[in-house]
């Protein structure tokens, strides 16, 4: 990294917290040194408390921009000139361009996780998917879910402070799309099981499973899943979720976050320099492989 920042070096964030874990910095800054821009990416510990000003530090320091992350996904659209028709459907925003101090709130999640199950042979176009979670990325896998084709979508969350969101996500798309939504309570276990019965993939689309909630899952036992049921997380900090160690032990396919990641930042990596990530490179990188 040293060799090649320079003082015409521009800068990327990512605004979250906690965000120590997260693998974008070193994703980003291998595809930048690969592909020979003159960018850099830093990660920012920000929360909802600190975030107007980290959003006009980002335009005062003419970041070129930022993702954005929890807790802070469905909060920053406010601080922002513009959101892209996406962002503004799904109510989040996880990244930020930069054009000469006007700021535009994007949506990359929806896209990514779509692609990354693209990437491994899953294919939900036209089926049931059973959902855990209402927050920014979780809305934009819905959404983008919906708008792709997917026939069936049932969504679990807590009486949280996204639970009108999800209301709301419900309303979008059974007036917006072909696609059938319902939401349920995730406390009630009952009907979660019957809706992951004729579902073809379950999602954990929570925090759950990643710190400070490490080790925990919504779902309360393995008598919930079976073998053809695939499982996907959201998460990729453990690489293996309790939710996917459940998963593994009925034999279900499984994916993790780092697909989504990949994904979700190739686009934002396209939306600022205007190239395409290496993907095949990255997975090296990343060490991203399908299967056991």
């Amino acid at each position: 990294m040293a060799e090649r920042l320079t003082g015409h070096t521009e800068l990327i964030g990512l605004m979250a917290y906690p965000i120590r874990h997260s693998s974008s910095p070193a994703m980003h800054n291998e595809a930048f040194a690969y592909l020979g821009l003159d960018y850099a990416y830093l990660a920012f510990e920000v929360d909802n408390s600190t975030l107007e000003d980290a959003v006009k530090g980002l335009r005062a320091l003419k970041l070129v921009g930022s993702n954005v992350s929890m807790p802070n996904k469905t909060v920053v659209g406010q601080y922002l000139d513009h959101l892209s028709p996406a962002a503004e459907l799904c109510g989040a925003v996880n990244t930020i361009t930069n054009d000469n101090g006007v700021l535009t709130g994007h949506i990359t999640d929806g896209i990514g996780f779509m692609q990354a199950l693209k990437d491994y042979d899953i294919d939900p176009i036209g089926k049931k998917m059973t959902i855990a979670g209402a927050g920014g990325a979780a809305t934009a896998i819905e959404i983008q879910a919906a708008l792709d084709g997917v026939k069936e979508i049932s969504i679990f969350n807590i009486h949280d402070k996204f639970w009108d969101n999800a209301v709301e996500t419900v309303r979008k798309i059974n007036e917006k799309t072909d696609c059938k939504a319902a939401l349920y309570d995730l406390d009630d276990k009952e009907q979660l099981r019957k809706e992951i019965e004729d579902s073809y993939m379950l999602v954990n689309a929570t925090g759950m499973g990643m710190k400070p909630l490490e080790g925990q899952t919504w779902l309360p036992d393995t008598s919930y899943l079976r073998p053809d049921l695939i499982c996907c997380d959201t998460v990729y900090a453990p690489l293996e979720t309790k939710f996917l160690s459940m998963a593994r032990e009925v034999g279900c396919k499984r994916q993790n976050g780092l697909g989504m990641m990949l994904f979700q930042g190739a686009a934002a990596f396209k939306l600022w320099t205007g190239r395409d990530m290496p993907i095949e490179h990255m997975k090296e990188v990343l060490n991203i492989k399908y299967g056991d």
